[in-house]
């Protein structure tokens, strides 16, 4: 199936590992080019490196309030163009309530959440019809996750203003998804594992949970998330997509 990625042209934050860097694979392996984020010089340039020539590495972090106009530059300074963006950022400290602080709070609010709109409002004014805007959220949009405390608290928000700018962008043609991952096999999700006295089992329970009886991979995420950014899901906006292995049970 041709998704109609060619030559077009995506920011990808937080693509250094993991989820975003898994979908910038994606992309550019159906011909796009990406432009990823990180905060860290070298892992940002390290991780370009390996994309390949179509892949350009930007070192910023989500919280600043001059990452977007700084990376759909470099979109338009390398590529020529900026088709769209996915916004991906590694999930804050995990916790319950009583064990997070103000600081921990407010740091996760800048680059969580305020990052996120910062770069969405962006990315409005400089898309034109068939762009389309992306976040990676979590299953905690539905359902909290016990200690996971602030992503409970952000992620529903998050959520909440994708399905907004969705209503208000869609007479210009600009879609607007949000991708709900379960549990994908990344270094943040075992790390959460690793936090129980024996991962081993508390991975094997997770897993039962799951219909399909084990997590996710990265490729498996940013398959799907390549798709809803393509011309190919050109009629698919306003909607939080789970890719969880069939958690979620609810419709």
């Amino acid at each position: 199936m041709d998704l109609g990625l060619k030559d077009r042209v995506y920011v990808v934050t937080g693509a250094t590992r993991g989820l975003g860097n898994a979908t910038a694979r994606e992309l550019l392996a159906d011909g796009a080019k990406v432009v990823i984020t990180g905060r860290d010089e070298k892992g940002v340039a390290q991780a370009a490196a390996e994309l390949g020539p179509d892949a350009v590495g930007v070192a910023v972090d989500n919280a600043d309030a001059t990452a977007p106009e700084r990376l759909i530059a470099a979109a338009r300074e390398h590529f020529g163009r900026f088709d769209g963006v996915l916004v991906s950022v590694g999930g804050p400290p995990a916790g319950f309530v009583a064990d997070i602080t103000d600081e921990q709070w407010a740091a996760a609010f800048d680059s969580v959440f305020l990052g996120a709109v910062r770069l969405a409002r962006a990315a409005a004014a400089e898309l034109e019809a068939g762009g389309v805007i992306g976040f990676v959220l979590s299953g905690s949009v539905y359902e909290p996750i016990p200690g996971l405390t602030i992503s409970n608290g952000l992620r529903p928000g998050l959520a909440g203003f994708a399905k907004s700018i969705a209503d208000e962008l869609g007479p210009r043609g600009i879609r607007v998804v949000g991708l709900l991952p379960g549990r994908i096999d990344t270094d943040r999700m075992r790390q959460l594992d690793g936090l129980s006295a024996d991962p081993e089992a508390t991975r094997a329970a997770n897993e039962s949970r799951i219909p399909l009886r084990r997590y996710g991979t990265p490729q498996d995420f940013g398959r799907v998330a390549a798709f809803l950014l393509s011309p190919a899901a050109g009629y698919v906006t306003g909607v939080m997509v789970p890719v969880d292995g069939g958690v979620r049970h609810g419709f």
